[in-house]
């Protein structure tokens, strides 16, 4: 073997050995976006649902990492709005939401304001189980929720 198919070995290798990094690091949501069982009333009712001046909305989804490639995309986008954060619950580390919540498929999209939940996208039961919203449907989707609070 010459030294030049050694080189392509060499470079093929460190490309099988970053791309599985790579492909990791962009799927990664930071740690301050998971919620669970423990946490999630804090979340959607801050100051304990007795603050009428707090308006965000807050978007939750419903996540399973056997499922994570269908999982809500643009989540950064969403949590770079004003008066808008996103979380996410693993399903299987909280049974009790899942259960109190009969959320079924993953993903599953549900809207809070004021501890009150809005609106709920489920994703469709089936083989691909897509999420059932993309950015622009959620942001339209939040817009109602802002207006509908503000009666």
């Amino acid at each position: 073997m010459n030294y030049k198919n050694k080189d392509n070995m060499r470079n093929l290798l460190v490309l099988l050995f970053l791309f599985p990094l790579l492909t990791f690091a962009q799927d990664r949501i930071p740690e301050k976006y998971w919620i669970n069982d423990n946490t999630f009333e804090d979340v959607i009712s801050p100051n304990g649902g007795f603050d009428d001046d707090h308006e965000e909305v807050i978007v939750i989804e419903f996540y399973a990492d056997f499922n994570k490639n269908n999982a809500f995309k643009d989540w950064e986008k969403i949590d770079n709005i004003e008066g808008v954060s996103y979380y996410r619950i693993d399903i299987a580390t909280s049974p009790k939401l899942k259960k109190e919540l009969r959320i079924r498929m993953a993903p599953t999209i549900l809207l809070y304001l004021k501890g009150d939940a809005y609106i709920k996208f489920t994703a469709k039961a089936g083989l691909d189980l897509l999420c059932p919203v993309d950015y622009s449907k959620l942001l339209k989707a939040i817009e109602v929720v802002k207006q509908e609070a503000s009666y």
